[in-house]
């Protein structure tokens, strides 16, 4: 099982360790009886020997934070500090719009876009052309997907799903997917969630689509960005009516500094920023957190990649800072595969009520046979599993990738974080790198330009996660003859 716990350098691991998983626990990221991963799977993850860890289990169980069975494994105790998350009623905090003091959620408060960050930059190889290096961006390994598992998982769902749970259900969501979502996310990203505020969408970008519908009818006018950025935004910003500005982005992330005084919403993607593959600097994240507590703003958190890190523990989710203030968004496209259709949105209590009427009003529920089967692939660990297989392959890739650009084209210049499916390519600052787009998908190799709205060098994406390491290689080498073919007018 992964377990988000970032330790510090200098700081006594075992101390450290110890104040961090308290400090889950009474956050509520780790639930009552959340298991935890093995001794030494946890040190291995941590760079810790497994002495720290098994001390520091036994202190927790001393204490009670942690039961320890033979056979069951290591869990988190049904603590009077954490107890059940609250109830179907919740109160309301301040936020845009009107909002009751409280609001009741029972089974259901009423009885477009492709998936992203994705292929949206770059116009594909054309018609006509065959695609023999597919290094578009939003791409993953489709081979890898977990077919034997998937399927068990659904007839498992069917064979044990009450009658009921084929009827129209609640709209937020299948209940035992959103139960095991919260302490997945709370778990691995640090994120604050009851599961009541879980809202299932079919994918990042509907989701979007319903939260933008609502804010709207909620008074809201102007959505900020990122540019460069990830368009799918400004697709359902445009389709719920809003206006979108953009926000410039650059070594540290989003520039918190150039938001806009009107805007009420910002889109951002802090962990690893589409394109560019930043993160989001520390201070950063907490003007910008300061930013919306100010302006009475929202921040929408697209956490699209983020279990992909490959040379440290990414960073815990920004939701974590204000869960009041931030709607964590995320799907299953990265990690899984697009087909699925299955994301969700982490919504502050105050905004559940509107947000639930706007998902039944969109389409009545997302599938609940394919939320079943997730949720059982996640209650068994088998998510974690292909998380841990996926992230050996892909970073194997993205090395393969690296160091073929650095033989084939070393005018090249790669940047941001060792992370995710896809990296950036800056070139020569004379290339075109429209034109060796275009010589490239003439060899059969598909990439994708980088575009904005201000005045950038020459870059390339190139997504690595879909084509084995032998492809990776004679794609780099095609790719550098397309460059050479080609140089901007001077």
């Amino acid at each position: 099982m992964d377990l988000l716990l970032p330790l510090d350098a200098e700081a006594p691991k075992r101390a450290q360790l110890e104040r961090r998983l308290r400090e889950a626990i009474r956050a509520g990221r780790l639930k009552p009886g959340a298991r935890l991963p093995p001794t030494r799977t946890l040190a291995r993850d941590l760079g810790v020997s497994r002495g720290v860890v098994v001390e520091a289990y036994e202190q927790l169980v001393a204490e009670g934070w942690l039961t320890a069975r033979r056979g069951a494994g290591t869990r988190v105790a049904n603590h009077p500090a954490t107890g059940p998350g609250p109830s179907h009623k919740l109160t309301s905090t301040p936020g845009p719009g009107p909002v009751p003091k409280t609001v009741e959620i029972g089974e259901g408060p009423d009885p477009h876009l492709g998936e992203g960050p994705g292929p949206l930059l770059g116009e594909g190889p054309g018609p006509g052309l065959e695609v023999r290096y597919d290094l578009r961006t939003g791409r993953p390994d489709l081979s890898a997907f977990p077919r034997a598992l998937w399927h068990a998982a659904l007839g498992r769902a069917l064979r044990t799903l009450p009658d009921r749970e084929l009827g129209y259900g609640d709209p937020r969501g299948f209940a035992g997917l959103r139960v095991a979502l919260a302490e997945h996310l709370g778990r691995t990203r640090g994120v604050v969630a009851d599961p009541a505020q879980i809202v299932v969408t079919g994918g990042t970008a509907p989701g979007l689509a319903v939260l933008f519908a609502h804010l709207r009818r909620q008074g809201a006018r102007r959505v900020a960005v990122e540019d460069p950025g990830w368009r799918g935004p400004r697709r359902a910003a445009e389709h719920a009516g809003l206006e979108w500005t953009p926000v410039p982005v650059d070594a540290g992330g989003l520039v918190v500094d150039a938001l806009p005084d009107d805007a009420d919403v910002v889109v951002v993607t802090p962990a690893h920023q589409f394109p560019l593959g930043v993160v989001l600097a520390p201070g950063r994240r907490a003007r910008l957190v300061d930013w919306a507590r100010r302006r009475g703003a929202l921040v929408v958190e697209d956490d699209y990649d983020a279990e992909y890190r490959y040379d440290r523990e990414p960073v815990g989710a920004l939701q974590g800072l204000d869960p009041d203030r931030v709607v964590y968004a995320g799907s299953v496209s990265k990690t899984l595969a697009p087909a699925l259709r299955l994301g969700w949105l982490v919504a502050p209590a105050w905004l559940l009520p509107g947000l639930a009427r706007e998902k039944d009003r969109a389409d009545r529920g997302t599938p609940t046979l394919d939320q079943a089967a997730l949720a059982d692939l996640l209650a068994r660990g088998d998510v974690d599993r292909h998380l841990r297989r996926t992230r050996r392959r892909y970073r194997a890739r993205r090395d393969t990738l690296a160091a073929a650009l650095a033989e084939h084209l070393p005018t090249a210049r790669i940047e941001g974080a060792s992370a995710g499916l896809h990296l950036l390519a800056w070139l020569d600052p004379h290339a075109d790198e429209t034109a060796i787009a275009v010589r490239a998908a003439e060899r059969g190799v598909a990439v994708d330009r980088l575009t904005t709205s201000r005045e950038q060098p020459p870059a390339l994406l190139l997504g690595y996660a879909a084509e084995p390491e032998p492809a990776l290689r004679r794609a780099a080498a095609l790719l550098a003859e397309a460059a050479g073919q080609t140089r901007r007018s001077s």
